[in-house]
């Protein structure tokens, strides 16, 4: 009896597995057989791609569709006693259904075409949005298959190009802190000369050397503040919560004996409350002097120089009352190296280009005011406010 059960159970284990095992091999044959064919979808229509969204998105309605129209016309042919109808209803019964059915695939096509070119679109409005100074990578994430070698070529397109312009600014503020050393050994050897006894001829002349000695060393400080300021990062390293109205007041009577000597009045008009922004102090030192002293050499005829605090929004001005910037130079006071052909005073021409970096590294506005709108000159800066640690470009 014992033996007997034995056999049996054996019997029985022998047939599970070879049910089991007749199962795995229908399983392997059906997965081979299947994955030519999963691999000749995965081939012809990829994961991510336009062509797969649109096959998956634009197939099932348009099925759907064919079947409605195959339901009708059998309904039609086959339920519906033609006996009573004419061969003119008939033909306009066909036509006004064929006309809905390509209205609905016309529908299908437009909406499932629209839905693929979203990432597309998204793309377009990422670049459209960029700021002329962002040449960061652009996002792939959510872009169709199609257009991820497009969007790798224009990435790398954008590292080359930032990694020239970096070199090009290095180079800049590199040669300039070079030239400052011996520039300054000569304007001192010229103050030591000056300093003795000279020949009328040759005073003169040293005179003239300093002079020009002098220029190229703003010159090369300018340059050096031009090559930190166009860098957005490095800028935003260096941000600092400052009390706008304070810091106005501080710096601007720093330039106190300046406007007493070329005899102009220097006011301020800020809130008493304090006004917050994030930046960095000796770029914004930077701005305000260069803008103070545009006043001061271009301001001709002017009797004094205001400076306004706003709180909302955060901003500062800079106005005169002197002869102001003709119409054909204000789109263009800004560019550097650009001087008006009306210019008599001695300079650069790099001071607003300087105002113009700096008001952009920390995401502020520009604005221009002269003739004949305004009676003199005024520039303001508008700041989005405290935002440290934000993170946003300059066009945001």
């Amino acid at each position: 009896m014992l033996s007997k059960s034995i056999f049996t159970v054996c019997v029985s284990a022998s047939r599970v597995q070879a049910s089991v095992s007749r199962r795995y091999a229908a399983s392997a044959i059906c997965s081979t057989l299947k994955r030519p064919e999963q691999l000749l979808f995965r081939r012809i229509l990829p994961r991510g791609s336009l062509a797969r969204h649109l096959t998956l998105r634009l197939l099932p309605p348009i099925m759907a569709l064919v079947a409605v129209d195959l339901t009708v016309t059998w309904v039609i042919t086959s339920r519906i006693n033609l006996a009573v109808w004419v061969l003119r209803d008939i033909f306009w019964m066909m036509l006004a259904g064929q006309v809905l059915l390509v209205a609905l695939i016309a529908w299908v096509l437009v909406s499932g075409v629209r839905s693929g070119l979203r990432s597309f679109n998204a793309l377009s409005e990422e670049i459209r949005e960029r700021s002329i100074d962002d040449l960061q990578p652009l996002r792939v994430d959510g872009v169709a298959t199609e257009i991820v070698p497009v969007v790798n070529h224009i990435n790398d397109l954008l590292l080359r190009l930032n990694a020239s312009m970096q070199a090009q600014k290095r180079f800049i503020g590199s040669a300039a802190h070079q030239l400052r050393t011996p520039l300054s050994g000569l304007k001192l050897e010229c103050e030591l000369m000056l300093a003795g006894e000279l020949p009328p001829d040759v005073r003169q002349r040293a005179e003239r050397i300093k002079a020009v000695t002098d220029r190229m060393i703003r010159l090369g400080q300018q340059l050096l503040v031009l090559a930190r300021a166009d860098s957005t990062l490095a800028v935003r390293e260096s941000f600092q919560r400052i009390n706008l109205a304070e810091w106005v007041r501080e710096t601007a009577g720093e330039w106190v004996p300046a406007a007493l000597q070329h005899k102009i009045e220097l006011h301020l008009h800020a809130p008493d409350s304090p006004v917050w922004i994030d930046g960095d102090p000796l770029l914004l030192e930077e701005l305000l002097g260069n803008l103070i002293d545009n006043a001061l050499r271009y301001g001709k005829g002017a009797t004094q120089i205001t400076l306004h605090v706003t709180a909302n929004p955060p901003s500062f001005s800079v106005e005169d009352d002197g002869p102001g910037i003709a119409l054909v130079d204000q789109a263009r006071v800004f560019e550097a190296f650009y001087r008006s052909d009306s210019a008599t005073t001695e300079g650069s021409g790099l001071g607003l280009a300087i105002v113009r970096e700096i008001a952009s590294a920390h995401g502020a506005w520009l604005s221009l005011s002269s003739r004949p709108d305004f009676e003199g000159t005024r520039i303001g800066v508008v700041f989005p406010g405290p935002r440290k640690g934000a993170n946003l470009s300059r066009h945001d």
